[in-house]
């Protein structure tokens, strides 16, 4: 009899084999019909080279975490894997990333596996972060056109030296409509629930004011998503300020709280899931007559049981992480992604 660890890396492995040996992949038509966006937090996929404007010594072979090719391989291939799963025999078409040291590792990802087989393009840009990790995105460019993207970090924080990720938008031109995505990774509360609050309420008043002055440009139909781990709980002040009606009336649904109000999440912290990654959509998504529309059943926290082990201290599962501590545990990550799919009508 196979121990759980074994069962699970057979399952994983199996369902790779299956999708090589078909080769099945979004046909023309289905593509027309719907399109996923996957949003994960990847947990620390550094390289293992040394960068000295950043402090990477951590990921390092000879660093405390002992960051050798070989964990460095197995990450890639897992991560790999599950975009793969994630799409259901077929890629998500978008990609959200978080936790990324540059663009050489999305090189990696993205043309050193089966994913060169899906015409993944990569944006990237080196934020400010004082760790070096980036937010990013690749996406499918026989499926969906990139108009435009910018980085952005808040006004006043170019001047106070600003030491946090980026916030990334990307608007998309996909069949005849046009979607504004934008992905965030907010500061963390490492320290206390008021660390890094301030930080985290600049970033959520820049956003509101750029979804705003997209309703505006639009006369309010702009179809508007924010992804991403905001470090903040769905019931969060943070975050409730980017769902409370604008002075314009501009409404955005957090489609991510009827989720956590089951109990799910897609962090585990001293034993209770915590829905830290979340996914905000515009009113005009939910109630579009033609072109992209999404509802409250199209989301859902990715949790196949090879992204899972037993938790050592608490009852109950935990995402199956690379590390615990400085202790390698060889998995994907400390974050299950979160899926969302858009139709058409």
């Amino acid at each position: 009899m196979y121990k759980p660890e074994t069962r699970r890396i057979i399952k994983s492995f199996l369902f790779i084999f299956i999708f090589l040996l078909t080769g099945k992949g979004y046909s023309q038509e289905e593509d027309l019909k719907s399109v996923r966006l996957m949003f994960y937090n990847v947990e620390n996929l550094f390289d293992i080279y040394d960068d000295t404007l950043k402090d990477d010594n951590e990921f390092l072979p000879d660093g405390l975490k002992r960051w050798t090719l070989t964990r460095y391989n197995r990450k890639i291939n897992m991560l790999f894997k599950t975009i793969i799963s994630a799409g259901n025999w077929s890629p998500p078409c978008i990609v959200a990333l978080t936790e990324v040291e540059n663009r050489k590792v999305l090189q990696d990802l993205v043309y050193g596996t089966y994913l060169s087989k899906y015409n993944y393009k990569i944006i990237h840009e080196e934020s400010p972060d004082q760790r070096g990790i980036d937010v990013c995105m690749i996406y499918r460019g026989d499926h969906v056109k990139v108009a435009d993207y910018k980085y952005w970090i808040p006004q006043d924080g170019k001047s106070e030296g600003f030491l946090s990720r980026s916030i990334l938008y990307v608007k998309f031109f996909i069949r005849t409509d046009t979607v504004h995505v934008f992905v965030n990774h907010w500061p963390s509360r490492r320290g206390g629930v008021l660390a890094g609050e301030e930080n985290r309420k600049r970033i959520a008043s820049m956003i509101r004011m750029k979804t705003d002055s997209l309703m505006n440009v639009s006369h309010a139909g702009a179809k508007i998503i924010m992804i991403g781990d905001f470090n903040s709980a769905p019931d969060d002040m943070e975050i409730k300020s980017l769902t409370i009606p604008s002075g314009s009336g501009y409404a955005m649904m957090n489609l991510s709280e009827r989720l956590s109000d089951t109990g799910l999440g897609t962090y585990r912290y001293q034993g209770t899931w915590e829905m830290i990654d979340q996914i905000i959509v515009s009113g005009t998504l939910l109630t579009a007559e033609k072109g992209l529309f999404t509802d409250e059943e199209m989301i859902k926290v990715f949790r196949p049981e090879y992204l899972l082990e037993k938790d050592p201290k608490y009852p109950g599962l935990t995402p199956h992480s690379t590390y615990r501590g400085y202790k390698y545990q060889g998995g994907y990550s400390d974050h299950l992604p979160v899926l969302l799919d858009l139709k058409f009508r």
